[in-house]
C-alpha cells in the first residue's frame, strides 16, 4: 500500500485531503509562502495522529504540523516539493477538563485561543493569553511559537502559562506530560523543549495551562505622548504606581493609528486637533482584585502625576467595557490597516526596555542613511520590550522596489538589535522566514546544541524540514 492509501486507511477518505482540498492549508497567513503537500491529514484524536507520524516515519515522508495557519514566519508552510504531509490539528479541539481547585485548563492543540478563554470565563477564571489573531489562532500554534500578546507583561509568554504538554514525538509514540503541577523537578524540562520549537521536533496535540482569578476591575487609557523616550519613562512609572496590576502597556507611532482611523472610518481617535496627530500613543490598562472606585482612584493618580511631569500630553480613559474595547481594537487594527496599505518588511523584535529608545533614535537614523524616505511603521508590547519595527516604502517607492532591499534592510535593522543587546524574534518564531538570518547573530556552540537536540528528537529529520535550522 502506498503512503496515501495507509493514511486514507487509518483516518477516512475525508480527512485526507488532496488537490484542490488542500489549496487553503499549503500558503500562509500573509500569502508570502506557498508550497505544495502529499496530503493535508485531519487526525480526530491524539492516537490517530501518532499512528499517522508513525506511517509517515515508515515511508520516509516530512511531516508539516499547522494549527490556524496564522503564523508570521511561514512555520507552516510545506516546501513546494509536494513530498511532505500537512498535519492539521483543527480536529484535535476538545477542551478535556477544567479544574477550578487547582487553576488548569486541560485543551487540544487545535481548540481556538478564543474557545479557552470563554471556556475559562464560563467557569469563573481567566485565561489571559491574549493577540489579534486570537479567534482564529489555535493553542497548538501559540505553544509551537511561543505566543506572547498584550497581556506579557503580567502574566507571561505562552510558556509561562503552560504546567504540562502531550506530545507526539517524531517516531509515533506519545508523551503523556498533561501534570497540572507547579512544581516538578524530575530531570530534563521536557515540556520546555517543544514549547517554541515549531513542531521541529514533535506534533503538540495537548496541553495543561494556568488559569487566574479574574480581576474586579479594571480601567483602560489611550494617551498621547511627544516621544518613544517619555514612554519608557512612562512605564517605569505605571510599573512603580501599579506593580504587578499593571496587565498592558502597548506603544503606538501615530502614523499607524491615524492609518487605523482613515483605512475604516468606523473607528475613532478619542482626541481632536493637535492630540488627534500625536507622534506617540499608549495605551494602558490595569486591572484590579478590589473595586471599580480603588482601580480608577490608583489610575488616575499615576496618570495625573504623569502629566504634571509633561511626559503624557492627553489623556482618554474609558468609562466603560465599550469603550476599553474600542480603545484595543483601534490598537488590534494596526496589522489589517499595514495589510491595506500594501507590503513593508516586517520585523519583530526584542530589546531591555531601557534601551528601545536609543534603539529606534539609531536604527531609524541608520534607515534613513541607507533608504532614504523609507517609512518607519513603530508599535508593540512596550511593556515587555518586544516591538513591531516595520518598514515602509517612501514616497514614489513601489512595493516591488522596497521589497527588493528587504534582504538590506533586514541587515541592517537586525544588526542594530544585536547591537543593543535584543532578539531578531520576539513573538513570531523563525520559521523560514528568519532560518537564514539565525547563524548571523547566534553562537556557533548554540547552534550546535540545538542541532543536537533536533537530531536526537528528531532522528531522520523528518518534523518540519527547512524550520528554524539550516538542513
Amino acid at each position: 500500500m502506498t503512503l496515501l492509501s495507509e493514511l486514507q486507511a487509518l483516518l477516512g477518505a475525508s480527512h485526507v485531503l488532496t488537490g484542490e482540498d488542500a489549496e487553503s492549508y499549503v500558503q500562509d497567513w500573509r500569502r508570502r509562502y506557498r508550497g505544495a503537500a502529499l496530503a493535508v491529514i485531519r487526525p480526530g484524536s491524539t492516537e490517530e495522529a501518532a499512528a499517522a507520524v508513525k506511517l509517515c516515519a515508515r515511508h520516509g515522508a516530512p511531516i508539516v504540523p499547522q494549527g490556524g495557519n496564522t503564523g508570521l514566519c511561514g512555520g507552516a508552510t510545506p516546501d513546494g516539493s509536494g513530498s511532505a504531509v500537512l498535519l492539521s490539528t483543527a480536529r484535535l479541539n476538545r477542551v478535556r477538563a477544567i479544574d477550578t481547585d487547582n487553576d488548569t485548563i486541560t485543551v487540544e492543540a487545535g481548540c481556538v485561543l478564543q474557545a479557552v478563554q470563554e471556556a475559562a470565563a464560563q467557569a469563573g477564571r481567566l485565561f489571559p493569553l491574549s493577540l489579534a489573531a486570537e479567534g482564529s489562532c489555535t493553542i497548538g500554534g501559540n505553544l509551537a511559537t511561543n505566543a506572547g500578546g498584550t497581556q506579557v507583561l503580567r502574566y507571561g509568554n505562552t510558556r509561562d502559562l503552560t504546567l504540562g504538554l502531550e506530545v507526539v514525538t517524531a517516531e509515533g509514540e506519545i508523551w503523556n506530560g498533561l501534570r497540572g503541577l507547579r512544581k516538578d523537578n524530575t530531570g530534563y524540562d521536557l515540556r520546555d523543549l517543544y514549547i517554541g520549537s515549531e513542531g521541529t521536533l514533535g506534533v503538540i496535540t495537548a496541553a495543561t495551562l494556568k488559569l487566574f482569578p479574574r480581576p474586579v476591575a479594571s480601567c483602560t487609557a489611550l494617551l498621547t505622548l511627544d516621544s518613544i523616550d517619555d514612554a519608557v519613562e512612562l512605564l517605569s512609572r505605571a510599573r512603580a504606581g501599579f506593580g504587578a496590576s499593571l496587565t498592558g502597556f502597548e506603544l503606538m507611532g501615530g502614523d499607524c493609528l491615524q492609518a487605523v482611523v482613515r483605512l475604516f472610518p468606523q473607528q475613532r481617535l478619542p482626541f481632536e486637533g493637535e492630540s488627534a496627530a500625536s507622534p506617540w500613543f499608549a495605551l494602558l490598562e490595569l486591572s484590579d482584585s478590589e473595586s471599580e472606585e480603588h482601580a480608577r482612584e490608583r489610575f488616575e493618580t499615576v496618570l495625573g502625576e504623569a502629566i504634571e511631569a509633561g511626559l503624557v500630553k492627553d489623556a482618554a480613559i474609558a468609562a466603560n467595557v465599550a469603550q476599553s474595547k474600542a480603545l484595543w481594537h483601534l490598537r488590534e487594527s494596526i496589522p489589517l490597516a499595514e495589510a491595506e496599505l500594501g507590503k513593508s518588511v516586517k520585523h519583530d523584535v526584542s530589546i531591555p526596555i531601557s534601551a528601545i529608545a536609543g534603539f529606534v533614535h539609531k536604527t531609524n537614523a541608520l534607515l534613513q542613511a541607507r533608504f532614504p524616505g523609507v517609512r518607519h511603521v513603530i508599535f508593540g508590547h512596550l511593556g515587555d520590550g518586544n516591538l513591531h519595527y516595520n518598514v515602509a516604502s517612501a514616497a514614489g517607492q513601489t512595493e516591488s522596489e522596497l521589497l527588493a532591499l528587504q534582504s538590506e534592510i533586514y541587515g541592517v535593522v537586525h544588526d542594530s538589535v544585536q547591537a543593543h543587546a535584543g532578539s531578531i524574534s520576539a513573538e513570531h518564531g523563525v520559521g523560514q522566514l528568519k532560518r537564514d538570518e539565525l547563524p548571523r547573530y547566534k553562537s556557533a556552540v548554540e547552534l550546535a546544541l540545538m542541532r543536537r537536540i533536533k537530531r536526537a528528537l528528531d532522528p531522520q529529520g523528518l518534523m518540519n524540514p527547512g524550520k528554524v535550522l539550516q538542513a
